[in-house]
C-alpha cells in the first residue's frame, strides 16, 4: 500500500521543485545538515512535517513571516509556497539540522478511505492544507520522526501513523491565513525570491518601492499589484512584519540591548512607529515583550 523510503537531500530547483522519491513512494524522511538551509522559496506537491533539531531563523510561508527556533516543529500543507531563512551560525563548523517526514496527502487519504478507523487522521491531513504550527506533543511527535529515520517498510508505516495521530491530538494553529491559488511559475518564483531575499538582507535600511520594484523588474504600480495578489498584503505592510519579527528575536536574543536600539537596528526611524507597530503584531508592548521574557523561568 505504502512505500517508505530514506534518502539524503539533493539539489533542488529553485521554484517549484521536485521531492526525490522513486516513482510509487509516497512517505519519505529526509535529514538537512547543512551550515545554510535550502533558503529558496519553494513550493511541492508533498506535505512537509519538519523538526528544527538545531538552528533558528525567518520562516515565510503564505502571507505568514515569523521566526522559528530549535525544538520547532513545523507542516507545510501541499503546495504551500515557503522559505526557512536561517541565521547565521555562531560556531564554526556547526551546522543547522532538520529532520522531515514528506508524504503525499492525497494518495495517504485515498489508501485511508478503505477504513472508517482513518476519519480523523485523514481530517488532520486536509487541515494541513495553510501549513500547521505545533504547540503541543511535540517531544512525541520529535521522537516518532527520529525513529522513522532507522526504519523501514511496515515498521515505518505504523510509525507514520502514531505520528499522524499525535499531529491530531497535538494543540496547533494555521500557519498562514492566505495561499495564492495557482500555482506559480519558475519566472514568478525567482522574482518572488529576488524580493524576499532583498528583503531580508537589507530589512534594516530604507527601502523605497522604486527601489524594489526595480529588483522585481517592474513599474511601481505593477509591482503593487504583483505582490498584493501573491501575499495578500502590501509590500510595505509585508516589510513592516519583517522588521517586527527581527525585533523580537533581538529582544529574545540580545536582553542587554535597549528598545531604542533594537527599533534602529530593526530598520525604524521612530519609536513611536515601532512600539505602535509592534504591539499591533505581537499584541504586547515592546517593553511588555521583553519583561515577559525576563520573568519566565530559565
Amino acid at each position: 500500500m505504502f512505500k517508505i523510503q530514506s534518502k539524503q537531500k539533493q539539489k533542488m530547483k529553485v521554484f517549484p521543485f521536485k521531492i526525490p522519491k522513486a516513482k510509487d513512494e509516497t512517505i519519505l524522511y529526509q535529514l538537512d545538515k547543512e551550515i545554510v538551509l535550502y533558503n529558496k522559496l519553494h513550493q511541492h506537491e508533498e506535505i512537509q512535517v519538519s523538526y528544527i533539531e538545531k538552528g533558528c531563523g525567518t520562516l515565510i510561508a503564505g502571507d505568514t513571516i515569523l521566526e522559528y527556533n530549535e525544538g520547532d516543529i513545523i507542516i507545510f500543507g501541499s503546495n504551500l509556497p515557503h522559505v526557512l531563512r536561517n541565521e547565521p551560525l555562531e560556531i564554526e563548523d556547526t551546522y543547522n539540522i532538520v529532520h522531515t517526514i514528506f508524504f503525499n496527502g492525497e494518495e495517504v487519504i485515498r489508501q485511508m478511505s478503505y477504513f472508517m478507523e482513518f476519519e480523523k487522521l485523514k481530517q488532520t491531513i486536509e487541515d494541513t492544507k495553510n501549513g500547521l504550527r505545533i504547540f503541543s506533543k511535540k517531544n512525541k511527535i520529535k521522537k516518532t520522526i527520529l525513529k522513522m529515520s532507522a526504519q523501514k517498510d511496515t515498521n515505518k508505516l505504523v510509525l507514520f501513523f502514531k505520528l499522524l495521530k499525535y499531529i491530531e491530538s497535538a494543540k496547533k494553529s494555521p500557519l498562514c491565513n492566505f495561499i495564492y491559488e495557482k500555482k506559480i511559475t519558475d519566472t514568478e518564483g525567482k522574482r518572488m525570491q529576488m524580493v524576499f531575499e532583498y528583503v531580508m538582507n537589507n530589512f534594516d535600511k530604507k527601502i523605497s518601492l522604486e527601489e524594489i520594484a526595480d529588483i522585481a523588474n517592474m513599474t511601481k504600480n505593477a509591482f503593487c499589484r504583483y505582490f498584493k495578489v501573491r501575499t495578500n498584503k502590501t509590500f510595505f505592510q509585508f516589510l513592516i512584519e519583517l522588521r517586527i519579527e527581527k525585533a523580537a528575536r533581538l529582544i529574545t536574543t540580545n536582553k542587554e540591548i535597549n528598545i531604542i536600539e533594537i527599533a534602529e537596528l530593526s530598520g525604524f526611524t521612530n519609536i513611536s512607529n515601532f512600539n505602535r507597530k509592534f504591539k499591533e503584531i505581537k499584541k504586547v508592548a515592546p517593553m511588555q515583550y521583553k519583561k515577559q521574557l525576563t520573568s519566565k523561568p530559565s
